[in-house]
Formats: structure tokens, sequence, C-alpha cells
């Protein structure tokens, strides 16, 4: 019995520890880049969203200006809104991020697209991405690539 209950804990922590394999962390000054991450795209797919917790351990707000990556022709800040009934999605010039706060990019919200992708994301690789930010400047990241099932499937654009 003892035995079934150890094995069920190590399964349990291997199956926490692994998931933490899948998301990026990074830094620069007062911002602090968490669980970043995009997914896995078909042949053929041309955009796949970026996802990310951007905190602001900061005392002056600042925003998110751009993003870049050698993966896409273009990576475009977007926000997910309800108009009227319809929910629709729109690019968006900045991403404020709070003093002191934070903001979450994720399905059906704020997020990035990566646009005209050059080829195929695989689940397991990971994606370099650059974020500038109007105060705290640029910092890089590697997103990994998860499979398109991981976090609600694929984003329809």
């Amino acid at each position: 019995m003892k035995s079934n209950v150890f094995v069920t804990i190590c399964v349990a922590m291997g199956i926490t520890l692994s998931g933490s394999v899948f998301a990026q962390s990074a830094s620069v000054n007062a911002i602090k880049i968490e669980n970043a991450y995009t997914r896995s795209t078909v042949p053929g797919q041309m955009a796949a969203g970026g996802f990310m917790k951007i905190e602001n351990k900061g005392s002056n707000a600042d925003q998110l200006l751009s993003a870049s990556s050698p993966v896409a022709s273009e990576v475009q800040l977007h926000e997910m809104a309800m108009e009227g009934n319809v929910m629709k999605m729109r690019q968006v010039k900045d991403i404020a991020v709070p003093a002191g706060g934070a903001v979450e990019l994720k399905p059906g919200g704020m997020h990035l697209m990566f646009m005209n992708i050059k080829a195929p994301l695989a689940a397991g690789e990971t994606v370099p991405l650059k974020l500038k930010f109007a105060k705290a400047g640029e910092v890089e990241v590697k997103l990994p690539v998860n499979a398109m099932g991981a976090h609600g499937g694929a984003m329809k654009h």
C-alpha cells in the first residue's frame, strides 16, 4: 500500500515538473516575463498565438510596444473584445503594464500573434522572441512550443 502512494506521489510530481519545462521566464529591469509559450501549428497555418504573464515590479507603468521573432514576418499585439454579441480580434498599438501589477497575455484576451509563419512550429521546439517595452527596453525570451491541445487548442483567425 505504501509503495502505491509513493508511486502516485512520484507520478504527480513528475507531471508537475514536466509542466514547468513547457514555459519560459525572463526579465529586464522591473519587467518579468513568466509562463511564456506558443502552440504547435500545422503545415499551411500562417499564424500562431503567443502567451505569457508580464509582471511590472517597478513603481512606474510601462507599455509593451512591439515584438519580433525570426519565425514570423511580423509579430502583432492583439486583443479579443466583444463587439455586440460577437467576439472579435484586433491589433493594438501597445499593451499597458501597470506599475506594481501584471497583465496576462492569454487565449481569448490580450495576446501576441505570429503572422506569416515561415515554417510550422513543432511541439518541443523553442521560438526566440524579442519584446520591446517603452521604459524597460528589450527582453529576449524563448517560447516553448506546446502541443496544439495543451492549453485549449489552436487559435482560429
